[in-house]
């Protein structure tokens, strides 16, 4: 899951961000309304967490635009103001959801995980090929009911291929999906991390290589 987080707080900011790429997620960071806006229109994000109160362009006008653009970003908004009449102003804008500061980081996971499943194409909540399940959810994935032990880009790489249900990932989109905006776009990191992967998976081999175009799930036969 892809999140952006704006807010100018940032030892607020930088704590949530460490917080969600411990649980997997790869996470983006502006500390400006002008950069958040900036940034929520230049790559496709799965959540933003937006801080209403924000210097720049105010939250409300990202939330505001976001919404008119159609795109499916989920927006969560944080605010100091945790009133009905703010909640249902910001809900208006077109915001998701909405947190009052000061919350619970469990809550704000939660609440950013619920809104990452709607905001992609509904996927089953176990993914299978042959003989191997993963939970994405639990972050658990097991081979002949074996468990596996897999890093948290490896785990991201293998929910993306599955997802994608044998159509071909490029790694321009795996890079996009599982890493975040401090990724040197030149590296070799997927190729790497696809390596690593193909063989703590083993065999029969599940990920097949389309040269010039990308990765993609291989055939199972029975």
């Amino acid at each position: 899951m892809r999140v952006l987080v704006v807010e100018d707080e940032r030892n607020l900011a930088d704590a949530i961000a460490r917080g969600l790429r411990k649980r997997g997620m790869a996470v983006d960071v502006a500390y400006d309304g002008d950069a958040g806006h900036e940034a929520a229109f230049v790559t496709r994000y799965d959540v933003v967490v937006l801080d209403r109160d924000l210097p720049g362009v105010h939250g409300d006008q990202i939330c505001a635009d976001l919404a008119a653009s159609g795109a499916l970003t989920r927006v969560l908004m944080l605010t100091a103001s945790g009133t009905v009449a703010d909640r249902v102003e910001g809900l208006q804008l077109g915001a998701d959801d909405y947190l009052p500061k000061p919350f619970a980081f469990d809550e704000l996971v939660a609440r950013v995980q619920a809104l990452g499943r709607r905001a992609t194409p509904a996927a089953p909540p176990v993914l299978e090929l042959a003989d191997l399940v993963l939970d994405p959810a639990r972050r658990v994935a097991t081979r002949a009911g074996v468990p596996m032990d897999l890093t948290n880009k490896e785990f991201g790489v293998l929910s993306e291929l599955l997802k994608a249900r044998g159509a071909v990932v490029s790694s321009e989109e795996l890079l996009e999906r599982v890493w975040d905006a401090n990724t040197d776009p030149f590296t070799t990191i997927v190729r790497v991390t696809v390596m690593t992967l193909r063989k703590k998976l083993g065999d029969p081999p599940l990920i097949e290589t389309v040269v010039g175009a990308g990765y993609r799930t291989a055939e199972v036969r029975a």
